[in-house]
Protein backbone atom coordinates (compact mmCIF):
# COMPACT_ATOMS: atom_id res chain seq x y z
CA UNK A 1 0.00 0.00 0.00
CA UNK A 2 2.84 2.39 0.88
CA UNK A 3 4.60 1.61 -2.39
CA UNK A 4 1.39 2.23 -4.34
CA UNK A 5 0.92 5.63 -2.74
CA UNK A 6 4.51 6.65 -3.45
CA UNK A 7 4.12 5.59 -7.07
CA UNK A 8 0.93 7.62 -7.29
CA UNK A 9 2.71 10.75 -6.04
CA UNK A 10 5.56 10.17 -8.46
CA UNK A 11 3.16 9.86 -11.38
CA UNK A 12 1.31 12.96 -10.21
CA UNK A 13 4.48 15.04 -10.05
CA UNK A 14 5.51 13.72 -13.45
CA UNK A 15 2.16 14.70 -14.92
CA UNK A 16 2.33 18.17 -13.44
CA UNK A 17 5.88 18.56 -14.72
CA UNK A 18 4.89 17.61 -18.25
CA UNK A 19 1.81 19.81 -18.35
CA UNK A 20 3.01 22.66 -20.54
CA UNK A 21 1.03 25.87 -20.71
CA UNK A 22 1.95 29.37 -21.75
CA UNK A 23 0.11 32.42 -20.58
CA UNK A 24 0.96 36.02 -19.85
CA UNK A 25 -0.01 38.08 -16.84
CA UNK A 26 -0.04 41.87 -16.88
CA UNK A 27 2.18 43.01 -13.99
CA UNK A 28 2.72 46.59 -15.14
CA UNK A 29 1.37 48.20 -11.98
CA UNK A 30 3.50 45.93 -9.79
CA UNK A 31 6.62 46.95 -11.67
CA UNK A 32 6.17 50.65 -12.42
CA UNK A 33 3.13 51.85 -10.52
CA UNK A 34 2.03 55.05 -12.27
CA UNK A 35 5.42 55.56 -13.93
CA UNK A 36 4.80 53.26 -16.91
CA UNK A 37 5.49 55.78 -19.65
CA UNK A 38 8.48 56.55 -21.82
CA UNK A 39 10.72 54.64 -24.22
CA UNK A 40 12.60 51.66 -22.78
CA UNK A 41 16.07 52.14 -24.27
CA UNK A 42 18.46 49.74 -22.50
CA UNK A 43 19.02 47.32 -19.63
CA UNK A 44 21.91 47.06 -17.17
CA UNK A 45 22.86 46.61 -13.53
CA UNK A 46 23.57 50.24 -12.71
CA UNK A 47 24.04 49.91 -8.94
CA UNK A 48 25.88 46.56 -8.95
CA UNK A 49 23.28 44.69 -6.88
CA UNK A 50 22.97 41.79 -9.37
CA UNK A 51 19.50 43.05 -10.34
CA UNK A 52 18.92 44.37 -13.86
CA UNK A 53 17.77 47.98 -14.05
CA UNK A 54 15.87 49.72 -16.86
CA UNK A 55 16.92 52.88 -18.75
CA UNK A 56 13.98 54.94 -20.02
CA UNK A 57 13.90 58.00 -22.28
CA UNK A 58 11.23 60.61 -21.66
CA UNK A 59 10.27 63.66 -23.67
CA UNK A 60 13.09 62.58 -26.03
CA UNK A 61 15.39 64.79 -23.97
CA UNK A 62 15.53 63.20 -20.49
CA UNK A 63 16.87 59.92 -19.13
CA UNK A 64 15.55 58.07 -16.09
CA UNK A 65 17.18 54.97 -14.63
CA UNK A 66 14.66 52.72 -12.89
CA UNK A 67 16.48 50.70 -10.25
CA UNK A 68 15.22 47.25 -9.29
CA UNK A 69 13.76 47.07 -5.78
CA UNK A 70 12.41 44.30 -3.53
CA UNK A 71 9.21 46.20 -2.76
CA UNK A 72 6.42 47.17 -5.14
CA UNK A 73 6.68 48.97 -7.42
CA UNK A 74 9.69 46.84 -8.20
CA UNK A 75 11.29 49.46 -10.46
CA UNK A 76 11.64 52.99 -9.17
CA UNK A 77 13.15 56.05 -10.93
CA UNK A 78 16.27 56.87 -8.92
CA UNK A 79 18.65 58.57 -11.37
CA UNK A 80 17.50 61.42 -13.59
CA UNK A 81 19.35 63.25 -16.36
CA UNK A 82 17.32 66.32 -17.25
CA UNK A 83 17.36 68.14 -20.56
CA UNK A 84 19.38 70.95 -19.00
CA UNK A 85 22.54 68.83 -19.22
CA UNK A 86 22.21 68.61 -23.02
CA UNK A 87 22.37 71.28 -25.71
CA UNK A 88 19.10 73.03 -26.47
CA UNK A 89 16.85 71.21 -28.96
CA UNK A 90 18.80 67.98 -28.35
CA UNK A 91 16.86 64.76 -29.05
CA UNK A 92 18.08 61.51 -27.44
CA UNK A 93 18.08 58.58 -29.86
CA UNK A 94 19.74 55.74 -27.92
CA UNK A 95 21.23 54.75 -24.57
CA UNK A 96 24.12 52.30 -24.11
CA UNK A 97 25.31 51.57 -20.55
CA UNK A 98 28.88 50.35 -20.11
CA UNK A 99 32.24 50.90 -18.43
CA UNK A 100 33.91 53.25 -20.91
CA UNK A 101 36.84 54.40 -18.77
CA UNK A 102 37.85 51.10 -17.21
CA UNK A 103 37.11 51.86 -13.54
CA UNK A 104 34.61 48.95 -13.23
CA UNK A 105 31.73 51.35 -12.60
CA UNK A 106 28.87 51.74 -15.03
CA UNK A 107 28.86 54.80 -17.22
CA UNK A 108 26.06 55.81 -19.58
CA UNK A 109 26.51 56.69 -23.25
CA UNK A 110 23.76 58.62 -25.00
CA UNK A 111 23.45 59.42 -28.67
CA UNK A 112 21.25 62.06 -30.20
CA UNK A 113 20.99 64.93 -32.62
CA UNK A 114 19.79 68.48 -32.76
CA UNK A 115 16.27 69.10 -33.92
CA UNK A 116 16.34 69.21 -37.71
CA UNK A 117 19.64 67.30 -38.12
CA UNK A 118 18.82 63.58 -37.78
CA UNK A 119 21.94 62.47 -39.69
CA UNK A 120 24.37 64.27 -37.40
CA UNK A 121 24.61 62.07 -34.34
CA UNK A 122 26.48 63.36 -31.30
CA UNK A 123 27.73 61.14 -28.50
CA UNK A 124 27.81 62.02 -24.78
CA UNK A 125 29.20 59.85 -22.00
CA UNK A 126 28.21 60.49 -18.38
CA UNK A 127 30.70 59.00 -15.95
CA UNK A 128 29.46 56.76 -13.19
CA UNK A 129 30.70 57.11 -9.65
CA UNK A 130 29.40 55.51 -6.45
CA UNK A 131 26.26 54.21 -8.16
CA UNK A 132 25.23 57.57 -9.54
CA UNK A 133 26.04 59.82 -12.51
CA UNK A 134 28.03 63.00 -12.31
CA UNK A 135 25.92 65.36 -14.40
CA UNK A 136 28.59 68.05 -14.30
CA UNK A 137 31.31 65.83 -15.74
CA UNK A 138 30.44 64.44 -19.12
CA UNK A 139 32.48 63.66 -22.20
CA UNK A 140 31.32 64.79 -25.63
CA UNK A 141 32.99 63.07 -28.54
CA UNK A 142 34.63 65.38 -31.02
CA UNK A 143 33.38 63.20 -33.87
CA UNK A 144 29.91 63.54 -35.41
CA UNK A 145 28.51 60.23 -36.68
CA UNK A 146 26.06 59.84 -39.55
CA UNK A 147 24.14 57.18 -37.62
CA UNK A 148 23.99 55.70 -34.15
CA UNK A 149 27.37 54.05 -33.46
CA UNK A 150 27.98 50.43 -32.51
CA UNK A 151 29.42 49.92 -29.03
CA UNK A 152 32.02 47.15 -29.25
CA UNK A 153 35.44 46.13 -27.95
CA UNK A 154 37.56 46.91 -30.98
CA UNK A 155 40.99 46.40 -29.39
CA UNK A 156 40.13 43.53 -27.05
CA UNK A 157 40.96 45.32 -23.78
CA UNK A 158 37.47 44.62 -22.36
CA UNK A 159 36.65 48.34 -22.33
CA UNK A 160 33.81 49.26 -24.74
CA UNK A 161 34.72 51.40 -27.75
CA UNK A 162 32.55 53.46 -30.11
CA UNK A 163 32.49 52.41 -33.75
CA UNK A 164 30.67 54.18 -36.58
CA UNK A 165 30.74 56.23 -39.76
CA UNK A 166 32.28 59.70 -39.73
CA UNK A 167 32.36 61.70 -42.98
CA UNK A 168 31.95 58.58 -45.09
CA UNK A 169 34.69 56.50 -43.43
CA UNK A 170 34.64 54.08 -40.51
CA UNK A 171 36.22 55.23 -37.27
CA UNK A 172 36.57 53.90 -33.75
CA UNK A 173 36.87 56.05 -30.64
CA UNK A 174 38.46 54.98 -27.34
CA UNK A 175 37.77 56.55 -23.94
CA UNK A 176 40.12 54.57 -21.72
CA UNK A 177 41.08 56.55 -18.59
CA UNK A 178 38.69 59.23 -19.93
CA UNK A 179 41.18 60.21 -22.62
CA UNK A 180 39.45 60.57 -25.98
CA UNK A 181 41.23 59.07 -28.99
CA UNK A 182 39.65 58.38 -32.41
CA UNK A 183 41.23 56.74 -35.44
CA UNK A 184 40.34 55.20 -38.78
CA UNK A 185 39.07 51.63 -38.65
CA UNK A 186 39.22 48.92 -41.29
CA UNK A 187 39.59 49.93 -44.92
CA UNK A 188 36.06 49.46 -46.18
CA UNK A 189 35.00 51.98 -48.82
CA UNK A 190 31.39 50.80 -49.03
CA UNK A 191 28.71 53.13 -47.69
CA UNK A 192 26.92 51.82 -44.61
CA UNK A 193 23.15 51.47 -44.47
CA UNK A 194 21.08 53.83 -42.33
CA UNK A 195 19.71 52.56 -40.02
CA UNK A 196 22.48 49.99 -39.79
CA UNK A 197 22.44 46.69 -37.91
CA UNK A 198 26.16 46.13 -37.37
CA UNK A 199 27.04 43.36 -34.93
CA UNK A 200 30.04 42.36 -32.83
CA UNK A 201 29.74 38.60 -32.45
CA UNK A 202 31.61 35.35 -33.07
CA UNK A 203 30.67 34.10 -36.54
CA UNK A 204 33.10 31.19 -36.96
CA UNK A 205 32.86 29.47 -33.55
CA UNK A 206 36.39 30.33 -32.41
CA UNK A 207 35.10 32.17 -29.30
CA UNK A 208 36.44 35.50 -30.53
CA UNK A 209 33.97 38.19 -31.59
CA UNK A 210 34.02 39.19 -35.26
CA UNK A 211 32.56 42.27 -36.93
CA UNK A 212 29.48 42.26 -39.16
CA UNK A 213 28.58 45.34 -41.24
CA UNK A 214 25.47 46.24 -43.23
CA UNK A 215 25.88 48.27 -46.42
CA UNK A 216 23.60 50.41 -48.56
CA UNK A 217 23.39 47.82 -51.34
CA UNK A 218 21.52 45.36 -49.07
CA UNK A 219 24.69 43.37 -48.83
CA UNK A 220 26.86 42.56 -45.86
CA UNK A 221 30.53 42.57 -44.93
CA UNK A 222 32.07 40.12 -42.47
CA UNK A 223 35.38 40.93 -40.82
CA UNK A 224 36.86 37.92 -39.02
CA UNK A 225 39.08 38.51 -36.02
CA UNK A 226 42.37 36.75 -36.74
CA UNK A 227 45.17 37.19 -34.20
CA UNK A 228 43.32 40.19 -32.79
CA UNK A 229 43.07 41.93 -36.17
CA UNK A 230 39.99 42.09 -38.38
CA UNK A 231 40.33 40.55 -41.85
CA UNK A 232 37.61 40.85 -44.46
CA UNK A 233 36.00 37.53 -45.37
CA UNK A 234 34.30 36.69 -48.69
CA UNK A 235 30.86 38.23 -48.99
CA UNK A 236 27.88 36.03 -48.32
CA UNK A 237 24.76 35.63 -50.46
CA UNK A 238 22.68 38.69 -51.30
CA UNK A 239 18.90 38.83 -51.31
CA UNK A 240 17.17 39.69 -54.56
CA UNK A 241 13.71 41.14 -55.28
CA UNK A 242 13.54 42.69 -51.83
CA UNK A 243 12.19 46.21 -51.37
CA UNK A 244 12.77 46.75 -47.66
CA UNK A 245 15.38 45.15 -45.42
CA UNK A 246 15.04 45.03 -41.65
CA UNK A 247 17.65 44.69 -38.94
CA UNK A 248 19.96 41.70 -39.09
CA UNK A 249 19.91 39.49 -36.00
CA UNK A 250 22.26 36.74 -34.91
CA UNK A 251 21.22 33.70 -32.93
CA UNK A 252 21.89 29.97 -32.73
CA UNK A 253 18.63 29.21 -34.51
CA UNK A 254 19.01 25.42 -34.84
CA UNK A 255 21.14 24.60 -31.79
CA UNK A 256 24.35 23.59 -33.55
CA UNK A 257 26.67 26.00 -31.74
CA UNK A 258 27.04 28.39 -34.70
CA UNK A 259 25.42 31.81 -34.95
CA UNK A 260 22.88 32.06 -37.76
CA UNK A 261 21.96 35.27 -39.57
CA UNK A 262 18.23 36.11 -39.46
CA UNK A 263 16.87 38.86 -41.68
CA UNK A 264 13.28 40.21 -41.82
CA UNK A 265 12.39 41.64 -45.24
CA UNK A 266 9.49 43.05 -47.24
CA UNK A 267 8.95 42.09 -50.86
CA UNK A 268 7.05 45.34 -51.55
CA UNK A 269 7.18 48.88 -50.24
CA UNK A 270 4.01 48.49 -48.17
CA UNK A 271 5.23 45.23 -46.57
CA UNK A 272 2.07 43.46 -47.68
CA UNK A 273 4.28 40.46 -48.39
CA UNK A 274 6.81 39.88 -45.63
CA UNK A 275 9.26 37.11 -44.84
CA UNK A 276 12.10 36.10 -42.53
CA UNK A 277 15.17 34.53 -44.08
CA UNK A 278 18.08 32.66 -42.56
CA UNK A 279 21.64 32.38 -43.81
CA UNK A 280 23.72 29.64 -42.26
CA UNK A 281 27.41 30.28 -41.50
CA UNK A 282 29.27 29.78 -44.75
CA UNK A 283 25.99 29.25 -46.59
CA UNK A 284 25.54 30.06 -50.23
CA UNK A 285 21.90 31.09 -50.18
CA UNK A 286 19.07 32.37 -48.02
CA UNK A 287 16.46 29.96 -46.66
CA UNK A 288 13.00 31.20 -45.60
CA UNK A 289 11.96 30.33 -42.05
CA UNK A 290 8.66 32.25 -42.12
CA UNK A 291 6.64 33.34 -45.14
CA UNK A 292 3.06 32.66 -44.08
CA UNK A 293 1.68 35.80 -42.43
CA UNK A 294 -1.96 35.01 -43.20
CA UNK A 295 -4.40 35.00 -40.30
CA UNK A 296 -7.80 33.68 -41.30
CA UNK A 297 -8.99 36.17 -43.94
CA UNK A 298 -6.41 38.88 -43.23
CA UNK A 299 -2.77 39.24 -44.19
CA UNK A 300 -0.26 40.74 -41.81
CA UNK A 301 3.20 42.14 -42.42
CA UNK A 302 6.05 44.06 -40.88
CA UNK A 303 5.71 47.74 -40.06
CA UNK A 304 8.14 49.70 -42.28
CA UNK A 305 9.93 52.69 -40.84
CA UNK A 306 9.30 55.98 -42.66
CA UNK A 307 11.83 56.69 -45.39
CA UNK A 308 12.30 60.28 -44.25
CA UNK A 309 11.24 60.58 -40.62
CA UNK A 310 10.98 63.94 -38.94
CA UNK A 311 13.53 64.89 -36.32
CA UNK A 312 11.04 64.42 -33.51
CA UNK A 313 9.82 61.03 -34.72
CA UNK A 314 11.20 57.84 -33.20
CA UNK A 315 12.49 55.79 -36.10
CA UNK A 316 11.91 52.12 -35.32
CA UNK A 317 13.23 49.76 -38.00
CA UNK A 318 11.91 46.24 -38.60
CA UNK A 319 13.51 44.30 -35.75
CA UNK A 320 13.44 40.78 -34.34
CA UNK A 321 13.90 40.72 -30.57
CA UNK A 322 15.10 37.23 -29.71
CA UNK A 323 14.85 35.04 -26.61
CA UNK A 324 13.97 31.49 -25.57
CA UNK A 325 10.57 32.02 -23.93
CA UNK A 326 9.85 28.28 -23.41
CA UNK A 327 13.42 27.22 -22.55
CA UNK A 328 13.46 24.43 -25.13
CA UNK A 329 16.92 25.39 -26.34
CA UNK A 330 15.75 27.11 -29.53
CA UNK A 331 15.39 30.93 -29.49
CA UNK A 332 12.04 32.50 -30.33
CA UNK A 333 11.24 36.05 -31.39
CA UNK A 334 8.94 38.99 -30.70
CA UNK A 335 7.90 41.17 -33.65
CA UNK A 336 5.49 43.97 -34.45
CA UNK A 337 3.07 43.20 -37.29
CA UNK A 338 0.38 45.27 -38.98
CA UNK A 339 -2.79 44.15 -40.66
CA UNK A 340 -2.20 45.19 -44.27
CA UNK A 341 -5.93 45.37 -44.91
CA UNK A 342 -6.51 47.57 -41.84
CA UNK A 343 -3.36 49.61 -41.23
CA UNK A 344 -4.57 50.92 -37.87
CA UNK A 345 -4.48 47.40 -36.41
CA UNK A 346 -0.95 46.85 -35.17
CA UNK A 347 0.27 44.60 -32.38
CA UNK A 348 3.07 42.41 -31.05
CA UNK A 349 3.29 38.72 -31.88
CA UNK A 350 5.33 35.84 -30.55
CA UNK A 351 7.17 33.72 -33.12
CA UNK A 352 7.91 30.25 -31.78
CA UNK A 353 10.91 28.33 -33.06
CA UNK A 354 9.58 24.90 -34.08
CA UNK A 355 10.71 22.00 -36.23
CA UNK A 356 10.24 22.61 -39.95
CA UNK A 357 7.02 21.21 -41.38
CA UNK A 358 7.20 22.88 -44.78
CA UNK A 359 9.23 22.10 -47.87
CA UNK A 360 10.56 25.66 -48.13
CA UNK A 361 12.50 25.46 -44.85
CA UNK A 362 13.90 21.94 -45.07
CA UNK A 363 17.45 23.23 -45.36
CA UNK A 364 17.05 25.25 -42.18
CA UNK A 365 15.46 22.28 -40.36
CA UNK A 366 13.51 24.70 -38.18
CA UNK A 367 11.05 27.55 -38.72
CA UNK A 368 9.04 30.24 -36.96
CA UNK A 369 5.36 29.74 -36.18
CA UNK A 370 3.22 32.78 -35.34
CA UNK A 371 1.13 32.64 -32.17
CA UNK A 372 -1.90 34.36 -33.63
CA UNK A 373 -4.22 33.68 -30.68
CA UNK A 374 -2.09 35.10 -27.87
CA UNK A 375 -4.82 37.16 -26.24
CA UNK A 376 -2.52 38.89 -23.76
CA UNK A 377 -0.49 40.46 -26.57
CA UNK A 378 -3.52 41.24 -28.72
CA UNK A 379 -4.97 43.19 -25.78
CA UNK A 380 -2.25 45.81 -26.35
CA UNK A 381 -3.25 47.80 -29.47
CA UNK A 382 -0.86 49.99 -31.46
CA UNK A 383 2.25 48.26 -30.14
CA UNK A 384 5.49 49.65 -31.54
CA UNK A 385 8.22 47.68 -29.69
CA UNK A 386 8.25 44.28 -27.96
CA UNK A 387 11.21 42.63 -26.28
CA UNK A 388 12.14 39.97 -23.74
CA UNK A 389 13.24 40.75 -20.17
CA UNK A 390 13.71 38.58 -17.08
CA UNK A 391 11.58 40.63 -14.70
CA UNK A 392 11.90 38.46 -11.60
CA UNK A 393 15.46 37.21 -12.20
CA UNK A 394 14.23 33.61 -12.25
CA UNK A 395 15.62 32.62 -15.64
CA UNK A 396 12.22 32.75 -17.37
CA UNK A 397 12.01 35.48 -20.00
CA UNK A 398 9.04 37.80 -19.62
CA UNK A 399 7.98 40.52 -22.05
CA UNK A 400 7.96 44.30 -22.22
CA UNK A 401 5.76 45.94 -24.85
CA UNK A 402 5.68 49.64 -25.76
CA UNK A 403 2.52 51.01 -27.31
CA UNK A 404 1.31 54.32 -28.66
CA UNK A 405 -1.84 55.57 -26.96
CA UNK A 406 -3.82 58.25 -28.71
CA UNK A 407 -3.71 61.52 -26.85
CA UNK A 408 -0.50 60.68 -24.97
CA UNK A 409 2.86 62.05 -25.98
CA UNK A 410 4.90 59.26 -24.38
CA UNK A 411 4.82 55.58 -25.20
CA UNK A 412 3.06 53.39 -22.63
CA UNK A 413 5.05 50.54 -21.08
CA UNK A 414 3.38 47.16 -20.54
CA UNK A 415 5.06 44.40 -18.50
CA UNK A 416 3.85 40.84 -19.08
CA UNK A 417 4.93 38.01 -16.81
CA UNK A 418 5.57 34.69 -18.54
CA UNK A 419 3.62 32.09 -16.55
CA UNK A 420 5.40 29.20 -18.20
CA UNK A 421 4.37 26.12 -16.22
CA UNK A 422 6.47 23.40 -17.85
CA UNK A 423 9.45 22.57 -15.69
CA UNK A 424 12.12 23.26 -18.28
CA UNK A 425 15.67 24.09 -17.33
CA UNK A 426 18.09 26.86 -18.19
CA UNK A 427 21.50 28.33 -17.51
CA UNK A 428 21.92 32.08 -17.18
CA UNK A 429 25.39 33.49 -17.86
CA UNK A 430 26.75 37.01 -17.51
CA UNK A 431 30.38 37.76 -18.38
CA UNK A 432 32.00 40.77 -16.72
CA UNK A 433 34.91 42.84 -17.94
CA UNK A 434 37.59 41.10 -15.90
CA UNK A 435 39.40 44.39 -15.27
CA UNK A 436 39.40 43.50 -11.59
CA UNK A 437 38.07 40.82 -9.27
CA UNK A 438 38.16 41.45 -5.53
CA UNK A 439 40.59 44.36 -5.71
CA UNK A 440 38.57 46.87 -7.75
CA UNK A 441 39.32 50.60 -7.46
CA UNK A 442 37.50 52.34 -4.60
CA UNK A 443 36.34 48.87 -3.44
CA UNK A 444 33.49 48.80 -5.94
CA UNK A 445 31.72 45.62 -6.99
CA UNK A 446 32.47 44.71 -10.62
CA UNK A 447 28.94 43.50 -11.41
CA UNK A 448 27.60 46.77 -12.84
CA UNK A 449 29.14 46.62 -16.30
CA UNK A 450 27.60 45.82 -19.68
CA UNK A 451 30.28 44.00 -21.64
CA UNK A 452 29.95 43.54 -25.42
CA UNK A 453 31.65 40.65 -27.18
CA UNK A 454 31.78 37.59 -24.85
CA UNK A 455 30.60 34.32 -26.36
CA UNK A 456 28.97 31.44 -24.46
CA UNK A 457 28.34 27.85 -25.56
CA UNK A 458 27.33 24.68 -23.74
CA UNK A 459 27.28 20.99 -24.62
CA UNK A 460 25.11 18.46 -22.85
CA UNK A 461 23.11 15.28 -23.38
CA UNK A 462 19.32 15.44 -23.61
CA UNK A 463 16.86 13.01 -22.04
CA UNK A 464 17.07 10.79 -25.12
CA UNK A 465 20.84 10.51 -24.96
CA UNK A 466 21.56 12.82 -27.92
CA UNK A 467 24.23 15.49 -27.86
CA UNK A 468 22.73 18.96 -27.35
CA UNK A 469 24.46 22.32 -27.55
CA UNK A 470 23.63 25.96 -28.00
CA UNK A 471 25.50 29.26 -28.11
CA UNK A 472 24.91 32.98 -27.78
CA UNK A 473 26.80 36.25 -27.91
CA UNK A 474 26.54 38.90 -25.22
CA UNK A 475 25.44 42.41 -26.24
CA UNK A 476 26.34 42.00 -29.90
CA UNK A 477 24.24 45.00 -31.04
CA UNK A 478 23.54 48.34 -29.40
CA UNK A 479 21.94 50.75 -31.90
CA UNK A 480 18.34 51.48 -32.89
CA UNK A 481 16.63 49.98 -29.82
CA UNK A 482 18.38 46.63 -30.06
CA UNK A 483 17.30 46.16 -26.40
CA UNK A 484 19.64 43.25 -25.82
CA UNK A 485 19.99 41.94 -22.30
CA UNK A 486 23.32 42.16 -20.44
CA UNK A 487 23.17 38.42 -19.80
CA UNK A 488 22.52 35.25 -21.77
CA UNK A 489 19.70 32.80 -20.99
CA UNK A 490 20.20 29.42 -22.66
CA UNK A 491 17.30 26.96 -22.51
CA UNK A 492 18.08 23.32 -21.75
CA UNK A 493 14.67 21.79 -22.43
CA UNK A 494 13.32 19.21 -19.99
CA UNK A 495 16.66 17.52 -19.50
CA UNK A 496 17.76 17.88 -15.87
CA UNK A 497 21.25 16.60 -16.63
CA UNK A 498 24.32 18.54 -15.62
CA UNK A 499 25.90 20.58 -18.39
CA UNK A 500 28.88 18.56 -19.56
CA UNK A 501 30.80 21.60 -20.74
CA UNK A 502 30.23 25.35 -20.62
CA UNK A 503 32.63 27.45 -22.68
CA UNK A 504 33.14 31.21 -22.33
CA UNK A 505 35.33 33.27 -24.67
CA UNK A 506 36.22 36.95 -24.75
CA UNK A 507 37.68 39.18 -27.52
CA UNK A 508 41.44 39.15 -27.92
CA UNK A 509 43.74 42.15 -28.39
CA UNK A 510 45.78 42.87 -31.54
CA UNK A 511 48.60 40.39 -31.83
CA UNK A 512 46.92 37.94 -29.48
CA UNK A 513 47.43 34.55 -31.08
CA UNK A 514 45.82 32.49 -28.34
CA UNK A 515 42.04 32.33 -28.02
CA UNK A 516 40.96 33.59 -24.61
CA UNK A 517 38.39 31.05 -23.47
CA UNK A 518 37.72 28.85 -20.47
CA UNK A 519 35.71 25.72 -19.87
CA UNK A 520 33.65 24.70 -16.85
CA UNK A 521 32.23 21.23 -16.38
CA UNK A 522 29.26 19.74 -14.52
CA UNK A 523 27.26 22.98 -14.30
CA UNK A 524 24.02 22.59 -12.37
CA UNK A 525 20.84 23.39 -14.38
CA UNK A 526 18.70 26.35 -13.30
CA UNK A 527 21.74 28.28 -12.19
CA UNK A 528 23.10 31.74 -12.85
CA UNK A 529 26.80 31.92 -13.61
CA UNK A 530 28.69 35.19 -13.19
CA UNK A 531 32.02 34.84 -14.98
CA UNK A 532 34.90 37.14 -14.04
CA UNK A 533 37.66 36.72 -16.65
CA UNK A 534 40.48 37.96 -14.42
CA UNK A 535 43.29 38.06 -15.34
CA UNK A 536 42.12 38.32 -18.92
CA UNK A 537 45.14 36.56 -20.46
CA UNK A 538 45.05 33.67 -17.97
CA UNK A 539 41.82 31.75 -18.61
CA UNK A 540 42.79 29.07 -16.09
CA UNK A 541 42.53 31.71 -13.38
CA UNK A 542 39.09 32.96 -14.36
CA UNK A 543 36.48 32.62 -11.64
CA UNK A 544 32.77 31.88 -11.81
CA UNK A 545 30.18 32.58 -9.14
CA UNK A 546 27.25 30.15 -9.22
CA UNK A 547 23.77 31.08 -7.99
CA UNK A 548 20.98 28.50 -7.99
CA UNK A 549 17.36 29.13 -8.96
CA UNK A 550 15.06 26.37 -7.61
CA UNK A 551 12.70 24.91 -10.20
CA UNK A 552 9.13 23.68 -9.87
CA UNK A 553 10.33 20.09 -9.64
CA UNK A 554 11.89 20.93 -6.26
CA UNK A 555 8.46 21.93 -4.93
CA UNK A 556 6.84 18.83 -6.43
CA UNK A 557 9.51 16.60 -4.92
CA UNK A 558 9.06 18.26 -1.54
CA UNK A 559 5.28 17.77 -1.70
CA UNK A 560 5.73 14.12 -2.65
CA UNK A 561 8.26 13.58 0.15
CA UNK A 562 6.07 15.28 2.76
CA UNK A 563 3.07 13.25 1.56
CA UNK A 564 4.99 9.99 1.88
CA UNK A 565 6.21 10.98 5.35
CA UNK A 566 2.68 11.84 6.50
CA UNK A 567 1.39 8.56 5.08
CA UNK A 568 4.11 6.61 6.90
CA UNK A 569 3.31 8.43 10.15
CA UNK A 570 -0.38 7.55 9.77
CA UNK A 571 0.49 3.88 9.21
CA UNK A 572 2.83 3.94 12.20
CA UNK A 573 0.12 5.58 14.31
CA UNK A 574 -2.47 3.00 13.27
CA UNK A 575 -0.12 0.11 13.98
CA UNK A 576 0.90 1.63 17.29
CA UNK A 577 -2.76 2.08 18.26
CA UNK A 578 -3.58 -1.51 17.30
CA UNK A 579 -0.57 -2.79 19.24
CA UNK A 580 -1.55 -0.78 22.29
CA UNK A 581 -5.12 -2.09 22.06
CA UNK A 582 -3.85 -5.65 21.87
CA UNK A 583 -1.59 -5.06 24.89
CA UNK A 584 -4.52 -3.70 26.91
CA UNK A 585 -6.62 -6.72 25.99
CA UNK A 586 -3.82 -9.07 26.96
CA UNK A 587 -3.38 -7.29 30.31
CA UNK A 588 -7.07 -7.63 31.08
CA UNK A 589 -6.96 -11.31 30.24
CA UNK A 590 -3.91 -11.75 32.44
CA UNK A 591 -5.56 -9.91 35.30
CA UNK A 592 -8.71 -11.98 34.92
CA UNK A 593 -6.69 -15.21 34.92
CA UNK A 594 -4.87 -14.15 38.10
CA UNK A 595 -8.16 -13.40 39.86
CA UNK A 596 -9.54 -16.89 39.30
CA UNK A 597 -6.32 -18.54 40.35
CA UNK A 598 -6.40 -16.58 43.60
CA UNK A 599 -9.81 -17.99 44.41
Amino acid sequence: MLLSFACFLTLLSSFVGQHVTFALQDVTSDLFGQENNGTVAAFGDFNSDKQTDIFIIRKQSELLIFLADLKAPYFKPKVHLTKEVFPSDFIISSVVPGDYDGDSQMDVLLTGHLNGSPLQTSVFVFWGRNQTLDQNKKEKLDKIFTDQPLVMDFDGDMIPDIFGTVDGSLEVCYLKARQQRCEKALNSTVAMRIPHSHAFIDLNKDFTADLFLTTTSNEFETWINKDGNFTKAPSGPSLENVKRVGQSAFVDFDGDGFQDHLLPVCMDDACAKSAIYLARPGGTKWVPVLMDFKRKDSVWGFVPAPEKPTSEELRIPITLHLGDYNLDGFPDALVILRNTSASSQQQAFLLENVACNDASCQEAERMFRVHWEQSDLSAIPRAVVATFFDIYEDGILDMIVLSKVEGKEELVIHALKNNFEADAYFVKVIVLSGLCSNDCPEKVKPFGVNQPGPYVMYTSVDSNGYLKNASAGQLSQSAHLALQLPYTVLGLGRSANFLDHLFVGIPRPPGGKDVRKQEWTAIIPNSQLIVIPYPQNEPRSWSAKLYLTPSNIVLLTAIALIGVCIFILVIIGILHWQEKKADDREKRQEAHRFHFDAM
